[in-house]
């Protein structure tokens, strides 16, 4: 039996609820293999599009009050986590399957001095034309910046995650065999004043969550399911080529030929490499669709230590 942090992006759970209600119905299928088998599984998930909605919509609204943007990040782990749960829940039963499956409130801690609460760059929210953009700057004061070709977004800070405050909640749920939904959206950010935890404005990578996720619980690999079934070099170009293996040194000569695009792999690879460099264990980016396939070690890239 083996330990698994699988990470799902947030851009791949739809724009709105029953378009990710169907989505997860896919997640679920791809995952069932490793929750059939009795592996451990830890799902973290991205939030970046419905985070930055649920705060547009309070800062919009006249009569409710805005809600604090940690607050916002606790609601979209709560109901990102319950369409997760309630898919692999019905794939189960199904199949005449049953394991108990958890979705943790998570809590991150950060670095109050981390360098990316002075230069936001986390995207999130939805697109918005040049337009739409340039007033929500002037009414919102929101950063917003271009985001790969397909429009305007809004920006916060992405700090490092240093630990996740409910770990031995979660590890006490892997000993009990549940599936475990935990850290999403990256975690909720929070920082130490004094004795005390307190919520920031912010949105850790979930890929960088699910790194550290990885290196808490002792799991044997990382699993990073995008849209993509491999990591590309030169990509989207007549030069693109196919990269199925990688070491960590391969990884940063590559790096330095800028290689990775900051709004798109270049937190997989990084995340991945931090995993793989603390525990010597490798790590896998990789398609949903080819997901069975990617546990295994069948497709997606294997990035390994040497």
């Amino acid at each position: 039996m083996s330990r698994y942090v699988i990470s799902l992006g947030g851009n791949a759970l739809g724009k709105n609820a029953s378009e990710q209600k169907a989505l997860l119905k896919e997640v679920a299928l791809a995952i069932y293999p490793l929750i059939e088998a009795n592996h451990d599984i830890v799902i973290v998930h991205g939030n970046g599009p419905q985070v930055g909605m649920i705060n547009l919509a309070f800062s919009e609204s006249q009569s409710t009050p805005e809600m604090p943007f940690a607050e916002c990040g606790a609601m979209s782990q709560g109901y990102i986590g319950f369409h997760i749960q309630n898919a692999i829940y019905n794939i189960m039963n199904e199949r005449n399957f049953h394991r108990p499956i958890s979705t943790v409130v998570s809590q991150v801690l950060v670095d109050i001095n981390d360098t990316a609460f002075q230069h936001p760059t986390k995207p999130i929210g939805s697109f918005y034309s040049k337009e739409d953009s340039d007033e929500l700057a002037k009414t919102q004061g929101y950063t917003m910046v271009e985001d790969a070709g397909r429009g305007y977004r809004r920006v916060v800070a992405s700090p490092k995650p240093l630990d996740v405050i409910e770990k031995e909640s979660i590890l006490a749920l892997l000993k009990d065999n549940q599936i475990v939904i935990a850290a999403g959206g990256g975690g909720i950010p929070v920082i130490l004043e004094g004795n005390q935890l307190v919520g920031v404005a912010a949105v850790i990578d979930k890929d960088h969550a699910s790194a550290k996720m990885a290196e808490i619980i002792d799991a044997d690999e990382l699993i990073i399911l995008t849209a993509v079934d491999y990591v590309y070099l030169d990509f989207n170009t007549p030069n693109q080529k196919t990269l199925k293996t990688a070491t960590l040194k391969e990884l940063e000569d590559l790096m330095k030929q800028n290689h990775f695009k900051k709004g798109s792999m270049l937190p997989k690879i990084e995340a991945c490499m931090a995993f793989v460099r603390a525990t010597k264990r490798p790590a896998v980016i990789a398609s949903l669709e080819h997901a069975a396939e990617a546990f295994i070690q069948l497709s997606g890239t294997i990035i390994k230590y040497e």
